[in-house]
């Protein structure tokens, strides 16, 4: 049997409550990781019934996929983006540092880093469909707005796919530690220049 969908929130109070749930699980996260939390301490940070919760967020990988998507939303939408617009912007180099800034930030909390990347790895194994085109999400768009539309539409998401697999495998050897952060934030400027120079 397929696993139910997850509901969107409709109304300004259930997007409230869905960011509670989110704000919860990250704090739980950060404290306590990823194999600790439990989903009835989640609805229960959050103020939420544990109903409520499941509604929304499936399973527990879901759940953390979410906070990680929400994550990189907040700290994007905290960033300047004015690099996509104007003549005479250094694309790769302003590609390369939000790359790096958002592995710092994402890395500031290696509990939760730890627990946003396993719940990516066993969601994609889930039966709830999660998975969207990934340049349609929070980095995706503000990649392709870094790249400023130079080449054809297909060019462009090729790059943003190609710049956000890259990000995603240096975070990861980052955070196990196989890379050191400085050569992992080296990595993340070069293959920036590469993909956007390319």
């Amino acid at each position: 049997m397929a696993a139910r969908q997850p509901a969107a929130p409709m109304s300004s109070g259930q997007a409230a409550r869905r960011v509670r749930i989110l704000r919860a699980a990250s704090d739980l996260g950060t404290r306590e990781g990823l194999a600790n939390v439990q989903m009835h301490d989640v609805a229960k940070e959050a103020g939420v019934a544990i109903a409520t919760l499941y509604r929304y967020f499936p399973s527990k990988p879901y759940l953390f996929l979410a906070v990680l998507e929400w994550h990189i939303d907040q700290f994007l939408g905290g960033r300047d983006c004015g690099a996509g617009a104007g003549e005479g912007v250094d694309r790769a180099t302003e590609t390369g540092e939000t790359l790096v800034a958002l592995s710092g930030k994402l890395l500031g909390s290696r509990l939760l880093a730890s627990a946003v990347t396993l719940s990516s790895f066993t969601e994609y194994t889930s039966d709830v469909p999660t998975r969207i085109d990934i340049v349609e999400s929070a980095l995706g768009q503000r990649l392709l707005g870094l790249l400023g539309g130079r080449a054809d539409a297909a060019t462009e998401r090729s790059r943003v796919r190609l710049l956000v697999y890259c990000w995603w495998g240096v975070f990861v050897a980052m955070l196990t530690e196989e890379i050191s952060t400085e050569q992992g934030n080296a990595d993340l400027r070069m293959a920036a220049r590469l993909i956007v120079a390319g």
